[in-house]
């Protein structure tokens, strides 16, 4: 299903999750004041209208978007939240810089997840261009940040769904 059919930020009602979890967003400074504070923003008030405490939310910055794997990583052995949020921006330039950091970015994360049996949430947007940058960090695309968010919310229950299933 396209994007442009479907959104994942198109929910209905807000997710009721049973435990009080900790959330952590790892946000590259890259392209912060045009896209990432949208992101990071969105993302926040995303995760608090679906019963995330405003005090189990934390935010820590990187440089860019390929220190987002590195920084998610030591905050997670830091402050072991129960989903990390990784959100940054690469724009397309004249090289093919940005198919490499996207790549590694998209891997590192997976990684990580596996590793730590944690989610880690891409929330790298990949765009050509500085304007599909800003339709897809609040403008005609939506915020991709609320995607985030409810990708992370939805990965928390589906944990409460196999923990209860377990037991």
């Amino acid at each position: 299903m396209s994007a442009k059919t479907k959104k994942l930020g198109e929910v209905s009602a807000p997710i009721l999750l049973k435990k009080k979890y900790k959330v952590a967003l790892v946000v590259s400074e890259y392209y912060f004041d045009e896209i990432t504070r949208s992101l990071s923003e969105a993302a926040i008030s995303t995760l608090i209208e679906n019963s995330i405490p405003e005090k189990n939310i934390s935010i820590y910055f990187v440089p860019g978007a390929f220190e987002l794997v590195s920084g998610a990583q030591m905050i997670y052995e830091a402050l072991e939240p129960d989903v990390v949020l990784a959100l940054g921006c690469v724009i397309k330039g004249d090289t093919d810089h940005d198919k490499y950091i996207n790549h590694s970015v998209a891997q590192g994360l997976t990684q990580l997840s596996i590793i730590y049996k944690t989610p880690f949430i891409f929330g790298l947007l990949t765009p050509n261009t500085m304007k599909q940058a800003k339709d897809r960090s609040g403008g005609k695309h939506g915020n991709k940040g609320i995607e985030v968010a409810l990708a992370a919310v939805k990965m928390l229950q589906l944990q409460e769904q196999v923990t209860t299933t377990k037991k």
